[in-house]
């Protein structure tokens, strides 16, 4: 979603804290993915990573923290995670690329790629064949890479 298409000029990040935090991420997604799985959020942290879960009555001791790293909200919208994209992906109904074969490949190695859409701006998924690859973030034709280094295929070239 770019800054331009919100109708309000507060930052997400400025809203952090403001309102419920499940409120917050689930008005992010519907916005710019068209859809919010039905989980609890929670923000935490100076970088607002969110976590999710599914809340169950079995009781499970250990940390004190619950749910999967899920997205980061940003200044413009919300970033989601590998495991976030796989969430929201498949029922997402806008701000989804997909790449081809070679594409895919080469964002999966940590390269930003170019995409036909030259007007797309801001965080989309990232999809190959039936897959999530995670989000980007669209700007002037290509697809700013966020793969984690440590989650980076190692192409032989």
């Amino acid at each position: 979603m770019s800054g331009e298409s919100r109708e309000n000029t507060t930052s997400p990040r400025q809203e952090v804290g403001r309102i419920n935090d499940t409120e917050l991420v689930k008005r992010l997604l519907i916005e710019n993915y068209g859809y919010a799985p039905d989980l609890v959020y929670e923000i935490r942290g100076r970088y607002h990573k969110v976590y999710a879960w599914k809340p169950c009555s079995l009781e499970v001791k250990g940390p004190d923290r619950q749910g999967v790293y899920f997205a980061r909200v940003e200044s413009d919208g919300i970033r989601l995670s590998i495991e976030g994209s796989f969430l929201v992906g498949p029922k997402a109904t806008k701000n989804v690329v997909e790449l081809d074969d070679e594409r895919a490949r080469r964002y999966l190695a940590g390269e930003s790629v170019e995409i036909g859409d030259r007007e797309l701006h801001g965080w989309v998924l990232v999809k190959w064949r039936n897959y999530f690859l995670g989000s980007a973030k669209a700007k002037a034709g290509k697809l700013v890479n966020y793969v984690p280094g440590d989650r980076r295929l190692r192409l032989d070239l």
